[in-house]
């Protein structure tokens, strides 16, 4: 049976009606026979809302001597967006007859580094989610987080989503990795700006890497690196 990770960013999951329309492309997956699991982001504007809230906030009284861990309560903060969409996602699937259910990246696990607020991936132990997947379960995985070594929840970066989820697809030895955004390809420049710009119908890792480095959104580069890596190990 082939595995599939579908990965959602937030304009894709911005409201319920948006989010009902995401299940039924997972649906049509789960139907054709496959093992699916999903990786979403929080929905858009969300992580916006709380690093703004965390700004409000403030950072730790010095005299704490910890001001350079108190990245770690901002991730507690901006990844609680992904969770509640990882959560309405398993909701709306289960209203629909599959057995889904979210996971949070600490449950997964996601494994990282301390760099809180922009943590890099150390490992992706595939047991759990593989069991969920033979089990018939739809995981969905809220992207963008992980935890590190001291069991401390922690985040991957602005726009870490599609990294999360390559992370997992890489993890699974799935058969593929879809990214689904709001444009329906990669382009020659931003079709939301230039009226002008055309869809490529291939493209290799190596251009997709230095389109993403140079500022295209449509993938996020570090998403990239490890897909590169994924395939060549």
């Amino acid at each position: 049976m082939s595995r599939l990770v579908m990965k959602f960013g937030g304009t894709s999951v911005a409201d319920l009606e948006r989010i009902r329309k995401v299940a039924a492309l997972v649906a049509a997956e789960a139907r054709a026979g496959r093992q699916v699991a999903v990786v979403v982001s929080a929905m858009a504007g969300k992580t916006n809302e709380l690093v703004a809230w965390t700004d409000g906030a403030g950072a730790a009284d010095p005299t704490l001597n910890m001001s350079d861990k108190s990245d770690d309560e901002y991730d507690a903060v901006v990844a609680s967006g992904e969770q509640v969409t990882a959560g309405l996602l398993a909701m709306t699937l289960r209203n629909m007859g599959f057995a889904a259910r979210s996971w949070m990246g600490w449950q997964v696990p996601i494994i990282t580094d301390d760099a809180h607020g922009k943590a890099r991936i150390d490992d992706v132990p595939p047991e759990k989610l593989a069991a969920a997947l033979e089990a018939g379960e739809i995981p969905v995985v809220a992207g963008f987080q992980g935890v590190d070594r001291q069991g401390r929840l922690s985040t991957l970066g602005r726009g870490a989503g599609d990294l999360s989820a390559v992370a997992v697809a890489a993890s699974l030895h799935a058969d593929r990795c879809d990214i689904y955004t709001d444009v329906d390809g990669v382009y020659t420049t931003d079709p939301r700006i230039e009226e002008r710009a055309q869809r490529l119908p291939k493209i290799s890792y190596e251009e997709m890497l230095e389109m993403a480095s140079l500022g295209a959104k449509v993938l996020q580069s570090r998403s990239v690196e490890l897909a590169i890596s994924s395939i060549s190990s």
